[in-house]
């Protein structure tokens, strides 16, 4: 079948499909299935402009509300061509076609990895950035899976990939990644490490807007087992002259039905690690075999499968049950002041009750209201100790914290005029009702071949020399974070802070739209 695979979206969704009809126009071309990996940036109304951790000048209707499609911002998603929309979740397994399509949602934050899924509407200025932060809850329930995967997609890249491929010429178009690439620091370990676990035949990301092809041979476990090899393909973001969509050939079960199905296995895992499920800031370490957990081992059986089939009457095609659940924007009547709220969805309640899952969102919607009671009576029973004297001393510190969280030092900061904005400002100017067509003006379509093939001269760059240098690049890194790190707290000679203002290592890549549409 042929897949059609997209680098960021940011919205412009339109253009993709405008660029896939030109595709039918001018090659006779229909892709089965589009995969986009990731910032999609699915925007219904005003209160959706507050929820992206971007400054206000990026925040810009565009025209998903049109689609009345379910909502899956920043995040891969998969949408079988004139269908409907699909998110995987922060990670999940899907079948098309007899093809096991895999994938993981957000970016690397060390320190939110080990975090549960706490965040919901409304954001501060932490939570709006910490809610696309891979967790490692993600990454071990994905590494329980033992069948083969087909394609797996991430917005992040995999940390070292760039090694097999040519990183000459990526150096030569993003020269900016130098640094990080010589140090072995550019992309996400998470990723790396599902990589190397899942070693499915393809992994297309996105996240760093450019195109880049690489080819890796997995070692084998034992004589027993047949090498694998792992595709690469990244791509850039949805603009003209920009390579941000390619056309894949893909091997897939003809007797196979042409609607998305359930993975049995990937229900199974999500069945034995409901458990370990954690909705607070708290941070903590997955079971692993170190003689301080009981079991560490939640790969399932076949029997578990077989139950999962047995549960659905083997009848794995996911539901059309989509519903409304956030009005969309209306140009006649802009409501530049409505706020987000959490929603618990309908989808997802279903979803957990057919399968006996703990619904995260209604969870940390109790919590909420749990901490709400508990901060009422705590009221009470101060506004009881002031009326009856109280005679404890105000304390000496500073209890505001609200400053706190305004700016974090480790996170991405999209531009150099103000450090964090106001995220009640935002723009909602919508695209206009009958944009131009932009299709003749974008670059045209790469149709790969059946195997993908990468030449030498695109993936073979790489020698023993540089991955002997990604070994002894892990000291560097550990002694560069420590030298930050002091330096962010300390003082200049007149005794003041001295914290620095934060520019993103990777800014380049994002300059205004302006600069984007004169290339």
């Amino acid at each position: 079948m042929k897949v059609a695979v997209a680098g960021c979206c940011h919205g412009a969704l339109d253009k993709l499909y405008e660029t896939l009809e030109l595709l039918q126009r001018r090659h006779n071309v229909r892709p089965d299935v589009l995969l986009c990996c990731g910032d999609f940036q699915a925007v219904r109304n005003e209160a959706d402009l507050r929820c992206m951790a971007v400054p206000a000048k990026y925040r810009h209707m565009e025209t998903f509300y049109r689609r009345r499609l379910p909502s899956c911002p920043m995040a891969a998603g998969w949408l079988p061509i004139s269908t409907t929309l699909v998110w995987p979740g922060y990670a999940g397994v899907v079948r098309f076609r007899g093809v096991r399509i895999g994938g993981i949602s957000g970016i690397f934050k060390s320190h939110d990895y080990r975090k549960g899924h706490f965040e919901c509407p409304p954001y501060n200025q932490e939570t709006i950035r910490s809610a696309y932060h891979v967790r490692n809850i993600e990454v071990f329930k994905l590494k329980q899976l033992k069948r083969p995967m087909d394609i797996f997609m991430s917005h992040d890249w995999p940390r070292s990939i760039y090694h097999y491929g040519n990183k000459q010429q990526l150096l030569q178009m993003k020269s900016f990644f130098r640094q990080e690439v010589e140090s072995n620091t550019l992309g996400s370990p998470a990723a790396s490490e599902l990589l190397q676990h899942l070693k499915p035949t393809y992994w297309f990301s996105a996240h760093l807007h450019v195109k880049f092809a690489a080819f890796m041979q997995h070692q084998t476990d034992s004589k027993e087992e047949l090498p694998k090899a792992t595709k690469f393909l990244a791509l850039d973001k949805c603009l003209p002259h920009r390579d941000f969509l390619q056309i894949v050939d893909i091997e897939h079960d003809p007797n196979a039905n042409d609607s998305l199905e359930y993975d049995p296995e990937w229900i199974a895992v999500l069945k034995a690690t409901n458990s370990l499920i954690n909705v607070t800031p708290r941070s903590w370490n997955m079971p692993e075999n170190n003689g301080l957990h009981a079991k560490w081992d939640y790969s399932v059986t076949e029997e578990a499968i077989k139950e999962v089939l047995e549960e659905l009457n083997h009848n794995l095609k996911i539901p059309s049950n989509f519903m409304l659940t956030a009005a969309c924007y209306d140009p006649s009547k802009p409501q530049k002041h409505r706020q987000p709220v959490h929603t618990i969805n309908p989808q997802t309640t279903e979803f957990c009750a057919q399968f006996g899952l703990t619904d995260m969102n209604h969870r940390i919607q109790q919590g909420k209201e749990e901490g709400s009671v508990r901060a009422e009576y705590e009221e009470e029973e101060e506004e009881e100790m002031d009326s009856a004297g109280s005679a404890e001393e105000p304390s000496e510190y500073n209890t505001d914290h609200s400053g706190l969280s305004s700016i974090n030092p480790d996170e991405i900061m999209l531009d150099e005029e103000g450090g964090d904005e106001d995220l009640s400002t935002c723009s909602v100017d919508p695209s206009p009702d009958h944009p131009p067509d932009f299709s003749t003006s974008f670059s045209d379509i790469r149709i790969m071949p059946d195997s993908m093939v990468v030449s030498s001269d695109d993936a073979m760059d790489s020698n023993n020399e540089d991955l002997e240098k990604s070994g002894a690049s892990k000291q560097l890194e550990e002694k560069s974070l420590n030298e930050r790190s002091l330096k962010r707290v300390g003082c200049n000679e007149n005794g003041n802070s001295g914290m620095k203002k934060i520019k993103r290592r990777n800014q380049a890549i994002y300059a205004a739209e302006d600069e984007d549409k004169t290339e």
